[in-house]
């Protein structure tokens, strides 16, 4: 994305169905089954008219962000469950508890948002196949991404036109550097062939194929070697079964609390995601693409062009008030 969630020994844990709240306890260490040794999911089984919400959750910092955004999510109409991955190993049960608590609280949504904790940071668990998704696609995103619910609902309905895509709202590109011939990790601005975990919709699945299929898994070492690029991974395990590329879609508004641009309040969300580190994390993504396509012995990414929007207007140009503009537009005198 596993109703259950794995925990540190004699931990409380909350599995949250809003607008019930249930404490249950459990021992042992923290531990997740392992979907290889069972069959995939029936696809034909799961829910094709809503999506599945995975959050992935680190930083203790963003949780009052973390909390903003899981509500978001849940007031879609198409989403059928939230669900936050919280992937940092250090943070007290206490802390998890009291987000719950708030969430639960706060929420006007009959949306179930159930908070699992990771057995480690993996960047792999992102795209664990857990049993409690019920759905036919899954919505990964980050917890500093807050799309409004209209481009949420836009967003997939594209995917279920293309469920065999992968959909989202932010893009890069892979290239061949000729000059010190190496492949680079970078933007384009006509072309495409990565989508980001910022905010990715795919089928179920591809979590499986990721997780399980064994010619990924020194690829997956080097996900884990190099805490990054498990969005990478997966647009290689995609591209490599559809030989398409992803299909950017336009949003109205995405917030994007975690970029460098911000200034003022935004500042303060910035510091700390996975993988976010400075300096170097171009390059790490880059030598990523080259090491995946030395592994696989090919190179499946393939580009994508332009975006689907969604409000349909006149391209033609007309003149009115002394400008050209879109002849659609209104001029107010």
């Amino acid at each position: 994305m596993n109703k259950s969630i794995p925990v540190l020994s004699l931990h409380v844990i909350i599995a949250l169905s809003i607008p019930f709240f249930v404490f249950s306890l459990r021992t042992g260490l923290p531990r997740l089954s392992d979907p290889c040794n069972r069959p995939p999911a029936d696809l034909r089984s799961l829910q094709t008219d809503q999506t599945t919400v995975l959050i992935n959750g680190y930083s203790e910092h963003r949780i009052p962000l973390l909390h903003s955004i899981a509500a978001t999510y849940a007031a879609a109409s198409s989403v059928a469950a939230v669900i936050i991955l919280w992937s940092n190993p250090s943070t007290s049960p206490q802390i998890l508890s009291d987000l719950s608590q708030n969430l639960s609280l706060s929420s006007s949504s009959t949306t179930p948002i159930t908070i699992h904790r990771q057995p480690s940071s993996s960047l792999n668990l992102r795209f664990h196949p857990h049993t409690s998704i019920t759905t036919r696609s899954v919505l990964i995103c980050d917890d500093d991404i807050e799309p409004d619910t209209n481009s949420i609902n836009f967003a997939f309905n594209i995917w279920k036109s293309n469920p065999d895509r992968l959909i989202g709202f932010f893009v890069r590109s892979h290239n061949y550097d000729l000059t010190h011939k190496s492949w680079i990790y970078t933007i384009e601005t006509q072309k495409y062939s990565i989508m980001l975990t910022k905010f990715m919709i795919l089928n179920f699945h591809y979590l499986h194929q990721y997780t399980c299929n064994k010619e990924y898994s020194k690829l997956r070492l080097i996900v884990d070697e190099k805490n990054n690029c498990e969005d990478i991974l997966m647009n290689f395990v995609i591209a490599e079964q559809v030989k398409k590329g992803p299909i950017l879609v336009g949003a109205k508004k995405v917030r994007d609390w975690g970029d460098a641009r911000n200034e003022g309040e935004g500042m303060k969300e910035r510091e700390v995601g996975l993988s976010s580190r400075k300096g170097e994390h171009r390059k790490r993504r880059g030598e990523c693409i080259g090491e995946f396509h030395r592994l696989l012995e090919k190179m499946p990414l393939k580009y994508s062009y332009g975006k689907v929007m969604e409000a349909i207007g006149e391209q033609g140009l007309c003149e009115k008030g002394g400008k050209l503009v879109y002849c659609d537009k209104q001029i107010f005198r």
